[in-house]
């Protein structure tokens, strides 16, 4: 039994800073000095990154120090910012909504009852709270209470794919599961103080966001279906302090290294043409891909382990400069933006995330 993409929907807070906005509010809230101010402002402008909503604003117009009043500005070179408690606190208040908002929006799509919902799956690296997001979507959005329901926790920017994988085993057990896929992420909540080059990274490109995507089994009638074919992961030698993702007292601390697109270029190519040879294809019959845009020298390592062109993170490229990096949430934007395109098939979706892990999701 085929897994069906009966549905996608997407939403974002209702509050926006455009990038050149963001460096100057971070320049200014933590002290940073004239010769450090320049090199952000080049980190900023070379992200790729046009705007970003967050749950943290308070207007989208106005005075920058007016428009958010969660993070204070630093006392001093040291001062850490809110703590994790607080983070966790606003996390609980904005996530519920934020996902609930995605999800009516992929029932409607779907054309799906909220009440024919069997199996939600929510899917979420940036707070923690229970009872959790799935508790909190089912009373929002009145789903089954005998929903079965799983959560994808902490896996960093591929777990909404680890969440269709979930939903496939669900319908190829059951071929009359409709599984609702939410990921919600709020990654402006872990907005780091100081100067940690990692974390400098991760303050450029990261932004709040929430997608969904209602899975069934595939009825052979719909010919225009987006159906899941195979998927597939690999957890690339050596890398394993490359990429991380920790609970610090004062928000979550990425490590981000600078050779993660090296690590991509050496490994995902050679890996992804032996899955891909096992269903009888090669790298040229992958007519769109869904690549998660990590950062411009991510999608640029894709296109180079591949031998593509640029034209395959076009649509990627598109949704980080409209949006940022959502973390998981992101693949979801861009499948259904290549979905509402009628993009040629078969699409390859590839996301990257802690380990250093790949995750590919074959859709035909």
């Amino acid at each position: 039994m085929t897994l069906a993409l009966a549905g996608f929907g997407t939403a974002v807070p209702e509050h926006v800073l455009t990038q050149q906005e963001a460096v100057e509010l971070h320049t200014t809230f933590c002290g940073i000095d004239d010769t450090r101010a320049r090199t952000l402002r080049a980190l900023y402008r070379r992200s790729g990154v046009a705007r970003r909503h967050s749950v943290i604003l308070s207007a989208s117009e106005g005075p920058l120090p007016h428009r958010q009043a969660f993070y204070p500005p630093a006392r001093c070179a040291q001062d850490p910012g809110p703590a994790t408690a607080s983070r966790m606190e606003r996390y609980e208040a904005h996530a519920p909504p934020l996902a609930a908002d995605a999800c009516r929006r992929a029932l409607r799509r779907a054309g799906v009852r909220p009440s024919e919902v069997s199996h939600l799956v929510t899917v979420s690296c940036t707070g923690f709270f229970a009872p959790g997001l799935d508790a909190a979507v089912i009373d929002a959005l009145e789903l089954s209470r005998d929903a079965q329901r799983t959560h994808v926790g902490f896996m960093g920017c591929h777990g909404a794919l680890n969440g269709l994988r979930l939903a496939d085993s669900f319908v190829r057990s059951d071929p009359g599961s409709v599984v609702l896929v939410c990921s919600v992420e709020l990654c402006s909540l872990h907005f780091a103080y100081g100067w940690d080059p990692e974390m400098l990274v991760a303050n450029a490109l990261f932004a709040d966001g929430a997608a969904a995507v209602v899975g069934r089994a595939h009825d052979p009638s719909d010919a225009d279906a987006w159906c899941l074919r195979a998927m597939g992961t690999h957890l690339m030698p050596d890398s394993e302090e490359d990429m991380s993702w920790r609970i610090g007292d004062h928000g979550f601390r990425m490590t981000l290294s600078a050779r993660v697109p090296d690590l991509i270029q050496e490994h995902v190519g050679t890996w992804l043409r032996a899955w891909l040879s096992a269903y009888g294809l090669g790298i040229e019959d992958i007519a769109s891909w869904a690549v998660h845009p990590g950062g411009p020298r991510i999608l640029g390592a894709v296109e180079r382990t591949v031998g593509a062109s640029r034209a395959i993170s076009e649509v990627p490229r598109e949704v980080l400069a409209e949006f940022g990096n959502m973390s998981s949430a992101t693949i979801l934007f861009i499948l259904q933006r290549l979905r509402e395109r009628d993009a040629p098939r078969p699409c390859l979706a590839l996301a990257f995330g802690p380990g250093l892990v790949v995750e590919a999701a074959l859709i035909v």
